[in-house]
């Protein structure tokens, strides 16, 4: 009779454990199919690349309608979602952190806007920094 009730109790665990990891996986896969990280990502490295092929006295103007629709649908404001913090771009579209990917130029970058009633972000790269 003691060996049955250890194997339920076993049983049971495994069960629990499998539920748990289940769980996970579904929130994960909900997650991934939002769009939301593909697309903070992709952007965040299609930025940072453009940043370090540019030039000095360089305006970069990036079409995010794509960006745009999904921001609006989960309740961020398009002025949010992009931002460049020393060589760090961080890219918002969700209510999570947002995807983040450094270039490497050594270049002086204001801060990113919206362009008014329009999909498109302006990125300047007023000049090298002294360093």
């Amino acid at each position: 009779m003691k060996k049955r009730g250890e194997i339920l109790i076993e049983n049971i665990i495994f069960i629990v454990l499998n539920l748990i990891f289940l769980t996970i996986l579904v929130l994960f896969l909900a997650r991934q199919g939002e769009g939301a990280v593909i697309l903070e990502e992709n952007y965040a490295k299609e930025i940072a690349l453009m940043i370090d092929s540019a030039k000095p006295i360089m305006t970069l103007r990036l079409d995010m309608s794509d960006a745009r629709e999904l921001a609006e649908k989960n309740g961020i404001d398009f002025k949010e979602v992009v931002k460049i913090n020393k060589n760090v771009v961080t890219v918002k579209l969700s209510k999570d952190s947002g995807y983040s990917y450094s270039f490497f130029n050594n270049v002086d970058v204001s801060k990113p806007f919206p362009v008014a009633n329009e999909d498109d972000y302006i990125i300047k790269i007023n000049g090298y920094k002294n360093e």
